[in-house]
């Protein structure tokens, strides 16, 4: 029978042998393996987590908005970037999501009428919401293009728009998503000196 601490020493093991060979093992959007001398050790990411939800008729918008936030310094999730030739997509979407720090959803004329994957993420995303504290701000609707935001999020929640200044609504978005992690952390800093 093999132990957990074996399992353990021989993933170690190989994670040691392959920063050795120079190779980054990062675990996506939580942080990456280091060496440190000889021992193996985790980084976690400080960069905030976004996940962007959107249409496929989108996309080229939407991997626009990507490489901003990315160039910005965040963590941008979106499924073209992100998914592995294999992997299970709708489970990695899910996880992208439940990790999330915040969630873009993306809305233009295109998207708000359509039915399949983009609307199970809208309402897996908005369930997830639901256990996110009150004051905190998680689900972000993003307006692409004129277009009415579905009425149920439109009634509680404030949408940012990137047309028509474009780089006005990236300012917008930058700025709320740093000072909501930054009001976050100091909570949570708050909730460990109390404990």
């Amino acid at each position: 029978m093999v132990t957990n601490t074996v399992r353990g020493k021989a993933v170690t093991d190989l994670i040691a042998r392959c920063l050795k060979e120079g190779s980054t093992i990062e675990i996506d959007g939580l942080g990456k393996f280091e060496l440190q001398n000889e021992d193996v050790v985790f980084r976690p990411s400080n960069r905030i987590r976004v996940f962007l939800a959107y249409a496929l008729e989108d996309r080229r918008m939407v991997q626009l908005l990507y490489d901003e936030l990315q160039n910005a310094g965040f963590e941008p999730w979106m499924d073209t970037a992100k998914l592995l030739p294999g992997q299970n997509w709708p489970r990695a979407i899910q996880r992208a999501i439940e990790v999330a720090d915040f969630v873009l959803i993306n809305f233009s004329h295109r998207s708000v009428e359509k039915r399949g994957h983009f609307q199970a993420e809208l309402r897996y995303a908005l369930d997830l919401a639901n256990q996110v504290p009150i004051e905190d701000i998680f689900l972000v609707p993003v307006r692409l293009s004129d277009c009415e935001v579905p009425r149920e999020i439109a009634e509680r929640t404030q949408y940012v728009d990137l047309f028509p200044d474009h780089q006005a609504g990236i300012q917008v978005l930058t700025r709320m998503m740093t000072a909501q992690a930054l009001k976050r952390s100091k909570r949570r800093r708050k909730g460990k000196k109390a404990a």
